[in-house]
């Protein structure tokens, strides 16, 4: 109890690198004390094979060098990952073939192609985790199935004590409930002010009182200086939840989806599942988040588009 006679919330202090393997020797892991100890062999059977062909001073220099690059790849880091990691990660990307397709390679050119006289490599399958994305919005993966939540964000540093503590556990119990494997992506994206400006400033003149259409005008005005002047940029929450192979049901990753949604209202943020177009939208978004948003909804991968029918009058007879 305090002073003025509220309860206080105990807090306890989680590491931010719950994920980070154990040290097991001087502050190394398991895989580094494995890179130096397998060096070390190396260095040692090279000794027992070179120490009557080289002098002592030659090897011992080159082994210093040698030592402290293998070092180097044991303890050191790049983008997050162990320095090991992203070398083999390099060393794989460059063995990759830089064309790729999304139609089928291995039958050759086709018939209508002049074959040209040098060679040419052709691209490689494109293969990509999802292959589908039907209205519903469930993206097919393979065997299994995922849909996508979007959610709004919420301030803690906001709230008294007492809601961040129920805020932490409402989170903390839909994060127990998990089953399957589950991706939050936060990005941020650049809000387009100027369309927006433009919208509001077409519709002033249409408002019923002059102080109205002064207000709307004078609100363009500031949303146009606010582009000119700043890069505004919006939060975007994406929940990605995938049904188990063996899970019964077509809809089981739309059901998971719709759960989320209703599991995480009640930390006061708007939530949604997505549907097809939605989900398209929001992965083409993320291939490329500074394009600038096209008007109208993109057609999902599976669906059929057709022309607009032609007016009676306007019909081209066949000849």
């Amino acid at each position: 109890m305090t002073a003025d006679g509220r309860s206080e919330q105990g807090r306890a202090r989680m590491p931010a690198d719950v994920d980070a393997p154990d040290k097991v020797l001087y502050g190394l892991t398991f895989r580094q004390l494995a890179i130096l100890a397998v060096a070390a062999l190396a260095f040692y059977g090279a000794w027992r094979a070179l120490h009557r062909l080289l002098p002592a001073p030659v090897f011992v220099g080159g082994a210093v060098i040698v030592g402290g690059l293998v070092f180097g790849i044991a303890v050191g880091r790049r983008d997050g990952l162990p320095l090991d990691v992203w070398l083999l990660a390099a060393v794989c990307y460059c063995r990759l073939p830089r064309a790729l397709s999304t139609t089928d390679t291995t039958s050759g050119t086709p018939d209508w192609v002049q074959v040209p006289r040098t060679t040419v490599t052709l691209p490689a399958p494109l293969k990509l985790p999802a292959d589908a994305i039907d209205d519903r919005g469930e993206i097919r993966l393979g065997a299994t199935r995922a849909a996508m939540v979007a959610a709004t964000n919420v301030n803690l540093a906001l709230r008294t004590p007492d809601e961040q503590a129920a805020l932490v556990d409402t989170f903390g119990r839909w994060l127990n409930s998990l089953s399957t494997p589950t991706q939050i992506v936060v990005s941020a994206q650049p809000v387009d002010l100027r369309s927006h400006a433009r919208t509001i400033g077409a519709a002033a003149g249409a408002l019923a009182h002059p102080a109205l259409t002064d207000a709307a005008t004078d609100h363009a005005r500031f949303l146009d200086d606010l582009a000119a002047r700043r890069d505004p940029l919006r939060r975007q929450v994406l929940i990605v939840t995938r049904a188990s192979a063996g899970e019964r049901g077509e809809h089981a990753a739309r059901r998971r989806a719709d759960d989320t949604a209703r599991a995480l209202s009640g930390l006061g943020v708007t939530t949604r599942a997505l549907d097809g177009a939605a989900v398209t939208a929001a992965i083409a978004a993320a291939a490329d988040p500074y394009r600038p948003a096209r008007p109208g909804g993109l057609a999902a991968p599976d669906t059929v588009i057709t022309g607009p029918d032609l007016p009676t009058g306007k019909r081209k007879r066949p000849s």
